[in-house]
């Protein structure tokens, strides 16, 4: 049998823009999607601790050590600048499979968005 795990999570990251006028998605920091084991076009909820709204969307590429995190079209309603999210996608993995399973969490600075060492 085939079960729906958490696979990664951006723990309490900070939205730097919204963007109402773009075609959709999040734009996430490539060092950021990198340590989540993140790939563009990946399908992931957003979970904001602010309002706490709950939308899905997939992942583009931010600009590598920038610490953007941006929310795009529609999606930008649900949000604002300053926001805390998180962030977390999924994955199909056999139940047997995923007792051993071991998600990658990621805690960055809420206030930079960048990795701490």
């Amino acid at each position: 049998m085939m079960i729906e795990i958490m696979k990664s999570k951006i723990h309490r990251v900070r939205v730097t823009e919204a963007n109402l006028n773009y075609v959709g998605s999040i734009t996430i920091d490539e060092d950021l999607m990198e340590a989540a084991n993140l790939i563009e076009n990946e399908k992931v909820q957003i979970v904001n601790i602010n309002n706490g709204e709950r939308l899905e969307t997939y992942v583009i590429k931010g600009e590598r050590g920038s610490g953007q995190i941006g929310m795009n079209g529609p999606a930008a309603r649900k949000v604002a600048i300053d926001d805390i999210i998180i962030i977390i996608s999924y994955a199909l993995i056999d139940s047997q499979q995923a007792r051993a399973f071991e998600p990658m969490l990621v805690f960055p600075d809420t206030v930079t968005n960048k990795l701490t060492q």
